[in-house]
């Protein structure tokens, strides 16, 4: 049997079985699949539905892993790259051999599973993305792409975001899914809020970057029984990065100026040989969220990783690690078009106060490179009337770099 034969009934089987990779990746689900995503999500975030009389489940594993591997390399982007998804719906067997073959994105630059949006992007070149915003509904869509044309039904979703203003702040939920905003919902990723005046913004997480290190501990998961728990809250709020505005009181002509300070990220991730926390699936299981947690506020608990008012057995897991903090690249003041101007390779084509560039702020003691000092690490900026670019790369994953780019789209008229 020929390789292409193989591929198209992999598809007839993926169609027949009615299995997806996620409701955000690959858009709404039907009811059979909505039913599916309750009984057979595993912690790589994609769907898996056994299908023990196929006589896939039995092929060899040598032939399997030469399949999935030849198909890995030969199908690099979307949305052919569903079948490589695919490969991880047909049962055990192919989903662990799959999961061992595709790499991050990290490593191989590529986005491919759910899990991938929570992991840092390539060092070489970045993730080019772009951001469509709706301001009827004040929804922000973010696509993977090369160009606006492949927005809409075609463009592959990653995640969705709407706006909430309340009486003392604004919310952002970020979801997976473009129609459920719940953080009731298995979709539910995070949020964005604001403080009253629009100047600082907090990014939550619904999962603790620090997963595995808390969840190996024994001993705090012993702490609080898991009754004490509310059964109604799926997901936790783990601060995870705070972003500032510089104010303006001068009221002096220039761009805005922002820091991002990303205390789940180490400065130590953009030094030689350093790494980066790399989630490796979703837990959304309530007793291995909140095993550490003390359970004063049920409907809403928050873990703040950058406060200093840790316990201390969370500030050991923490550890002393200095946290990764950006700033934006300051541009230059261009005579000829009375404009500040960064260089952004092509990618920004409108002027606009909310286009950015953030580089490493790092102080002379922590040894970074001068050409790390220097990477843009996330780009961000207009060249439509609502559509945007978003250029991310390593450390930063695509929801932390999402994150801070919708804090751009919040109004901040006393940093202006």
């Amino acid at each position: 049997m020929s390789f292409k034969s193989i591929v198209r009934e992999l598809r007839e089987m993926r169609d027949g079985i009615g299995s997806m990779s996620r409701r955000g990746l690959e858009g709404k689900p039907s009811h059979s699949q909505a039913r599916s995503l309750t009984v057979a999500t595993d912690g790589a975030g994609f769907i898996a539905v056994p299908v023990q009389q196929s006589r896939w489940a039995n092929l060899p594993a040598e032939l399997l892993l030469d399949v999935i591997r030849r198909l890995e390399e030969s199908e690099t982007s979307w949305p052919a790259r569903k079948n490589v998804v695919a490969c991880a719906s047909v049962c055990r067997l192919w989903r662990d051999t799959t999961k061992e073959i595709v790499k991050t994105p990290e490593e191989c630059g590529r986005l491919t599973f759910p899990i991938s949006l929570k992991q840092p992007g390539p060092r070489d070149s970045p993730i080019q993305c772009f951001i469509r915003r709706e301001r009827a509904t004040s929804t922000y869509r973010l696509y993977l792409g090369l160009s606006p044309a492949l927005l809409g039904e075609n463009g592959k979703l990653l995640f969705a975001a709407r706006k909430f203003r309340r009486a003392t702040s604004t919310e952002f939920v970020i979801s997976l899914a473009s129609d459920d905003f719940s953080r009731a919902s298995n979709t539910y990723i995070g949020k964005l809020r604001s403080n009253f005046l629009g100047t600082k913004f907090t990014v939550y997480d619904s999962q603790a970057p620090y997963y595995t290190a808390i969840s190996s501990n024994s001993h705090l998961n012993r702490r609080i029984h898991s009754k004490q728990v509310s059964p109604r809250v799926p997901a936790g709020n783990y601060n995870i990065a705070t972003i500032s505005y510089e104010l303006n009181v001068l009221r002096t002509r220039g761009p805005r100026r922002m820091q991002c300070t990303m205390h789940s990220i180490p400065v130590s991730a953009i030094q030689e040989g350093g790494t980066a926390p790399t989630p490796t699936g979703f837990h959304h299981s309530i007793e291995e969220q909140f095993s550490v947690l003390s359970v004063t506020k049920p409907k809403d608990p928050v873990v703040d990783f950058g406060s200093t008012s840790l316990s201390e057995p969370l500030r050991s897991i923490q550890g002393t690690r200095e946290p990764l903090v950006l700033k934006n690249k300051a541009p230059r003041w261009h005579e000829q078009l009375q404009c500040w101007c960064l260089n952004f390779r092509g990618r920004v084509t409108v002027a606009s106060v909310k286009n950015f560039q953030l580089v490493a702020a790092v102080e002379p003691s922590h040894q970074v490179s001068l050409v790390e000092q220097e990477k843009v690490i996330l780009q961000f900026g207009k060249i439509g009337k609502d559509i945007f670019t978003m250029d991310y790369r390593y450390p930063l994953s695509a929801f932390q770099a999402f994150a801070i780019c919708l804090s751009s789209f919040d109004t901040k008229p006393a940093c202006e």
